[in-house]
């Protein structure tokens, strides 16, 4: 009998934004020279030049991201991050988030919008967690956890590093949910931790 090898594994698919709207942030604050010089560094500059419009390998924002932090330090990295977040949060408002569906969670009690926009997130958790693994628990927070978080995968830090879930987090909660909502990674798999965890609270 001849044995036969697996096929290999298909790699993890991401939404493009973790690219796209990092490109808009380093451009816009770091310029565009830093910005081509990041993406060459890890083999993507042909996206600065044609942006993703479909799902990308996971890899591919994991390299940059991390490239992202070692290029220009963790506390720039977080503000680029946090910037890229909340231009995708922008996005999906204007484009992929249902105008009617926008107008009831905001009529909605915030812990009922917390509920229901938690539960969209699981739904389409595909297009953002990648290979990971996105929950939500309620309570006096609002808890979002990430295990296999495809940002920091494989890497070591003695401060959370997903800023830019935090800050996408945060702009959706406060547009859809209550004005005041703020995000804040409390546990992130570089320190150590079993998930990514960014708890969400807002004025009650």
């Amino acid at each position: 009998m001849t044995a036969v090898a697996p096929a290999p594994a298909l790699p993890n698919r991401i939404g493009p934004n973790s690219i796209t709207r990092l490109a808009e942030a380093l451009s816009a604050v770091e310029g565009a020279n830093t910005a081509n010089r990041l993406f060459t560094s890890v083999g993507l500059a042909r996206y600065l030049t044609d942006p993703p419009t479909d799902m990308v390998d996971e890899r591919e924002t994991h390299a940059l991201h991390t490239a992202l932090r070692g290029a220009l330090g963790t506390q720039r990295a977080r503000t680029l991050g946090w910037i890229a977040g909340q231009r995708t949060a922008d996005y999906l408002l204007q484009a992929r988030i249902p105008k009617a569906a926008q107008v009831v969670l905001k009529a909605a009690p915030p812990a009922l919008a917390s509920r229901l926009l938690t539960a969209t997130m699981a739904s389409h958790a595909w297009t953002f967690a990648g290979g990971g693994r996105f929950s939500a628990r309620h309570g006096r927070a609002t808890v979002l956890s990430i295990a296999h978080c495809p940002m920091c995968r494989d890497q070591r830090s003695s401060e959370p590093l997903c800023h830019y879930y935090a800050g996408t987090f945060e702009r959706l909660f406060a547009r859809l949910v209550h004005p005041s909502a703020r995000a804040r990674e409390t546990h992130c798999q570089a320190m150590g931790d079993a998930a990514c965890r960014f708890e969400i609270r807002w004025r009650r």
